[in-house]
């Protein structure tokens, strides 16, 4: 190998070394040798996907990235993040991480974080961890708080089906005891 005196000695020149414009560093880079250059820089994340305002879709949207909504969707949208903008319309269930409504939106709202802007327009229950209305905002449904929205799990539905079980309970009981006494 190189010893630091041999390196800084102009006068001396290693037998070895490789010829210009070759450098080890660069070598070891290579896809070849195994290193990956994904864990050498992060990943940047792929811009959201905008849908614009001359755009009507029919039908579902999925994704694991960040949809930006300007036009009509008539379906469910399933997404990161969900802008809804100004302009849009979306009639059917959006779930998402993050929502942020500036638009109009026709059914139900699941997100972990939920943001109506003083433009929104929402008609429908919206389902969520945290939640901010602005001031302006239009909204006609119920609102639930839930540690996991984005699941399908009706955790209020829960607590009401116990309620209804005593009220079941006593039409049973004759029931049983009609096999008793045959």
């Amino acid at each position: 190998m190189f010893s630091k005196s041999k390196i800084n000695d102009p006068a001396q020149k290693p037998a070895d070394t490789k010829p210009a414009g070759s450098d080890n560093r660069l070598d070891s880079a290579r896809p070849d040798t195994g290193m990956d250059f994904k864990s050498q820089a992060p990943k940047s994340k792929p811009p959201a996907s905008v849908l614009s305002s001359d755009l009507h879709v029919q039908g579902n949207l999925r994704t694991t990235g960040d949809i930006q909504v300007e036009g009509t969707i008539e379906g469910d949208i399933r997404a990161h993040l969900l802008t809804v903008g100004e302009g849009a319309t979306i009639k059917g269930e959006v779930i998402a991480d993050d929502v942020v409504i500036n638009g109009r939106v026709v059914g139900r709202v699941r997100g972990l974080k939920v943001r109506l802007t003083s433009t929104a327009r929402v008609e429908g229950d919206i389902i969520h961890k945290t939640i901010a209305i602005e001031s302006g905002a239009h909204f006609e449904g119920s609102v639930q708080r839930q540690d996991d929205p984005l699941s399908g799990n009706k955790t209020a539905a829960k607590p009401a089906q116990p309620a209804q079980t005593p009220a079941a309970a006593p039409a049973q009981k004759p029931a049983e005891t009609k096999p008793a006494q045959g």
